[in-house]
């Protein structure tokens, strides 16, 4: 008698074991995406020069050169207010 409950309990276990590994999975395809490297000359938060050796942060997807750490955070933390909806940073020239 004990037997149908315990085989909805492995049922239900083998359910959510599949649902965490989908989940793994998603993240781990998200992750390997690499983007394009970044191709700003300017930093998008403080406007200074930046070149081949500067830090790069990931931002929505994109690759994006900074002068600081703190930029990236900056960037990071509220992307919308140096990023225009496409990725180009809103003070790229036009």
């Amino acid at each position: 008698m004990t037997v149908a409950p315990l085989a909805r309990l492995s049922l239900e276990v083998v359910m959510i074991l599949s649902i965490v590994f989908a989940f793994a999975v998603s993240a781990a395809q998200e992750q390997s995406v690499k983007p394009e490297p970044a191709t700003n000359t300017i930093c998008p938060v403080m406007g200074n020069a930046v070149g081949e050796k500067s830090t790069v942060v990931v931002v929505r997807g994109k690759s994006y050169r900074i002068c600081c750490a703190p930029c990236g955070q900056k960037m990071e933390k509220n992307p919308d207010k140096y990023l225009e909806q496409d990725g180009t940073p809103k003070n790229a020239k036009k």
